[in-house]
């Protein structure tokens, strides 16, 4: 566990910023609100008998079992059908990624109000130089022309920031010490609460092909089971504002993966930006250890 606990904010920045593969990937051929759906219910369906056979324990009250399903709620049904339902209605890939870039300084703010976590400045400063070099980095993926970019799109990821912000500060204050496994289960019962209602909004057409299959199976197994499993870890063992600054970490691996993947273009500013980040996000972990 100890050896997992180190690399774990690597990995789960690595594994986390794959997740443009598949909602790049499925979109096409299935609306949000059901591909999200049929993802939740698929990771039940391969969680569930996993914690049987592993979870050490299962939350026993009713009160720890809501605690989960508000957390699943936030984390996986809001914050993922937020973002879902934007970029399905056209809202460029960089600019719901520029306002979600938010989620560190808002995971702070509210740690600081519901933790009482101590934010030093020293942090702050690290986080607004994290800020600046993800602008950098996203910056040519801004399109303000975008049909897409609309008050209803800009709400919804917005809701899905605050969303997520709120459900990781949630886990740390009302579902430490929790089993990862059997807790997981319940929060994508909570994730369903949200997403399975709205499904049937939508027309449930889906044209199956390969790259669909390719991208429920990478968001299932990839995304839903080892990312979140490795958050919930990250928040277990480390202050909440630490943990999200990572997420200014997702962008840039994002931005290298396509470079390499998609052959998309990379400037000495974007270059610049990662450095920015990274530095900033060395510098945060770095007091974390030291405190």
């Amino acid at each position: 566990m100890k050896t997992l606990a180190k690399i774990a904010p690597a990995l789960f920045v690595l594994l986390w910023s794959t997740g443009f593969v598949g909602s790049k990937l499925g979109a096409p051929y299935i609306e949000p609100m059901v591909f999200l759906t049929l993802r939740f219910a698929a990771v039940l369906v391969l969680l569930g008998p996993l914690a049987l056979l592993l979870a050490k324990s299962w939350p026993a009250r009713r009160l720890e079992i809501g605690h989960c399903i508000v957390v699943g709620m936030l984390v996986h049904g809001i914050y993922l059908g937020g973002v879902f339902w934007a970029i399905k209605q056209g809202m460029p890939a960089g600019t719901s990624a520029i306002i979600v870039g938010l989620q560190p300084v808002l995971t702070a703010v509210t740690a600081v109000a519901l933790l009482d976590e101590t934010v030093s400045r020293k942090h702050w400063l690290s986080m607004a130089v994290g800020a600046s070099g993800l602008a950098l980095v996203l910056a040519p993926r801004f399109d303000l022309s975008g049909t897409g970019i609309t008050p209803a799109t800009i709400a919804a990821v917005l809701l899905a920031v605050f969303a997520i912000s709120l459900g990781t500060v949630y886990q740390k204050r009302f579902a430490q010490g929790l089993d990862l496994l059997s807790s997981a289960v319940w929060q994508y019962v909570g994730a369903l609460i949200v997403t399975a209602p709205l499904s049937f909004l939508e027309s449930w057409r889906i044209e199956w092909s390969g790259e669909l299959v390719f991208a429920l199976a990478w968001l299932v197994l990839v995304l839903s089971v080892g990312a979140i499993l490795l958050l919930m870890l990250l928040i277990r063992e480390g202050a909440v504002s630490r943990v999200a600054s990572l997420f200014y970490l997702v962008p840039v691996a994002t931005t290298v993966e396509s470079y390499f993947l998609f052959g998309e273009t990379l400037s000495v500013g974007q270059i610049a930006g990662m450095a920015l980040v990274v530095g900033a996000v060395l510098a945060i972990r770095g007091r974390q250890h030291k405190a």
